[in-house]
């Protein structure tokens, strides 16, 4: 008996085949668990690797599970490779602990651009935040010297977005600049996806159309929501993901389309831990994605871009 074809491969989506390699929790939503159904619910086909298989994330009190080494993830890639499955439009990376596993992901991309040379890499450089490092200090600089030049879409934080650059962001021109230093780096797309300033949260995203030109930039005021959330960054990326894919030319499209989704599901989250008799601003709290897969689908865009001249 002959092997059947993959469909995925012998009749593409007009969206796009994605390898999302992220954590994954038995229970929550974070990393994959945030991405993988988001993706899917936009059209895409996605492939998960799990990076690290946790019971829960890892701000219960407890949590044990495996985590997936450099040599493991290598394995797998070869598998696919094996089969003829490495055909991928697009590379999703999140959360990374280690610099051997951030090694082995710059080897997987270099392997999956020697079978599609347009593969498109959207990097989510999960570091630290609000002024703390979550990752040993000598991944920035594997960040900064080897994955930024690789990457098609950068989406960092304030904090990841200062690591990267060394640049403090104090202003909204900071943040431009911010972004153009990055895009000098590699990406033709950068999304800082938070920034505080003056007590106000905004988005600030560049898109470099051609190495050499002006970038096209934006911001979008956002709307805070007086309770932490785990997910959120991974889902966040995902969406640009998505969106800029449906809208290549027009990223502050994209952008209002990803904020306005998570706009409405964090409300709606907030509102089912008060109907719940929960006191939201106790703790973390897990996202409500299968409930707003509606607004995912269709979301009404609620914040606007402003573009800067």
């Amino acid at each position: 008996m002959t092997t059947p074809p993959v469909l995925s491969l012998a009749l593409p989506s007009d969206t796009g085949r994605v390898l999302s390699i992220q954590s994954h929790t038995v229970q929550g939503y974070v990393g994959n668990k945030s991405a993988v159904f988001p993706l899917q619910l936009l059209g895409y086909d996605v492939d998960p690797i799990n990076s690290v298989q946790f019971s829960n994330h890892t701000g219960y009190p407890t949590f044990k599970g495996q985590v997936l080494n450099g040599e493991q993830l290598w394995d797998l890639i070869e598998g696919l490779e094996s089969n003829d499955l490495l055909f991928y439009t697009h590379l999703l990376t999140g959360y990374i602990g280690s610099v051997s596993f951030l090694n082995t992901i710059l080897e997987v991309i270099n392997k999956l651009r020697s079978v599609n040379p347009n593969l498109t890499y959207v990097c989510d450089p999960v570091m630290g935040d609000e002024g703390k490092l979550y990752v040993p200090e000598e991944l920035v600089q594997v960040y900064r010297e080897k994955v930024v030049p690789l990457a098609s879409m950068l989406t960092p934080n304030q904090f990841e977005a200062e690591k990267l650059t060394g640049l403090r962001i104090n202003s909204e021109e900071d943040g431009r600049e911010a972004c153009a230093i990055l895009h000098a780096a590699g990406p033709s797309k950068v999304v800082i996806t938070s920034i505080t300033i003056g007590g106000i949260l905004l988005l600030i995203g560049s898109h470099q159309k051609e190495k050499g030109l002006k970038p096209e930039q934006f911001k979008i005021l956002i709307h805070k929501i007086p309770a932490y959330f785990t997910g959120t960054g991974d889902l966040m990326t995902a969406l640009l993901l998505g969106w800029s894919n449906k809208y290549p030319d027009n990223l502050d499209k994209a952008a209002e389309l990803a904020v306005s989704t998570l706009q409405v599901l964090l409300r709606r989250t907030l509102d089912d831990y008060k109907r719940a008799g929960y006191d939201p601003t106790s703790s973390s709290l897990e996202i409500r994605l299968i409930q707003s897969q509606d607004e995912i689908r269709k979301p009404n865009v609620e914040l606007k871009a402003e573009r800067y001249s």
